[in-house]
C-alpha cells in the first residue's frame, strides 16, 4: 500500500524530514495500521518509513509526548488500549466535532468531491469485501477526512485528528461484526446523499450515526477482551 503523508489540518509539506517522519508515523496509527497492544520498536518504524533510526526516534518520542504511545522498553514502545471511559470521552467529542465540520462542509462540496468519495467508498466495500479490513480502515480514514476538509475550518480539523490517532488502532475492533452487518457502509452510503442533496443537516446525522454505530461495536469488542 502507498504511503501518504497527509496532514488534513494544513495544506503546507512538512518542512523537514523530522516533521515528516512524525505526520506520516501519525497517519499510519490514525488509519489503524497498529492495533491497540502492538509492539512497535523504533527500527520498525524506521525501515515501514524508509528513514533512518533518528528520525524515527524522534518521531516515537513525539506521540510517546502526546499520549499515542507508551513505552514498554528502552527502545519499545506499544499501543495502549482504551479504557472504557476514555473511548466514550472521545466519542462523545467526536460527535460534536466532526458532526460540526460534516455540517460545514455542505457548502465547498463540489460534484468532484461526491465522485471522488463514490471512488474512496468503492475501495471499502471491496476490502470488505476480501476482508481486507486494514485496506478498509486506511480508507475509511480518506473518507472522513475528505468531508471534514471541505468545512475549510483548519483548526477545527486540527482538533479532530488527535482524537483519530488515540481511537483508530481500536477500529480493528469493528471487524468482522460491522462489515458483516454493512453499518459503516450504509452510513457513508447517506453521507454521499446529503452531499448530492446539499443538505447539512443530513449530513450531520450521518456522520454522528457513523461514530454512534461504531462506539457501540468498539465498547463491546473492549469488553470482550
Amino acid at each position: 500500500m502507498t504511503e501518504i503523508n497527509t496532514d488534513y489540518s494544513r495544506r503546507e509539506q512538512p518542512p523537514n524530514i523530522g516533521d515528516a517522519t512524525y505526520s506520516q508515523l501519525k497517519d499510519r496509527v490514525s488509519r489503524g495500521a497498529y492495533r491497540p497492544g502492538d509492539k512497535l520498536s523504533i527500527r520498525s518504524a524506521a525501515e515501514v518509513l524508509n528513514v533512518g533510526l533518528s528520525p524515527a526516534r524522534d518521531a516515537v518520542n513525539r506521540l510517546v509526548a502526546d499520549g499515542v504511545l507508551v513505552y514498554a522498553g528502552p527502545k519499545t514502545v506499544i499501543i495502549p488500549v482504551l479504557s472504557d471511559a476514555d473511548l466514550r470521552e472521545i466519542t462523545l467529542i467526536r460527535i460534536a466535532l466532526e458532526g460540526l465540520a460534516a455540517e460545514m462542509a455542505i457548502a465547498n462540496c463540489s460534484q468532484h468531491d461526491i465522485d471522488l468519495l463514490g471512488e474512496i467508498q468503492a475501495k471499502i466495500n471491496a476490502a470488505l469485501e476480501t476482508g481486507a479490513y486494514g485496506d478498509a480502515l486506511w480508507h475509511n480514514k480518506e473518507f472522513h477526512f475528505h468531508v471534514y476538509g471541505l468545512s475549510r475550518l483548519p483548526h477545527l480539523i486540527s482538533m479532530i485528528e488527535p482524537l483519530w490517532l488515540r481511537v483508530g488502532p481500536s477500529f480493528y475492533g469493528l471487524y468482522p461484526e460491522f462489515a458483516e452487518a454493512r453499518h459503516g457502509v450504509r452510513n457513508h452510503e447517506m453521507v454521499i446523499e446529503a452531499l448530492v442533496d446539499g443538505d447539512g443537516g443530513a449530513l450531520r446525522a450521518a456522520i454522528e450515526n457513523d461514530i454512534r454505530d461504531g462506539y457501540r461495536r468498539l465498547r463491546q469488542a473492549l469488553r470482550e477482551r
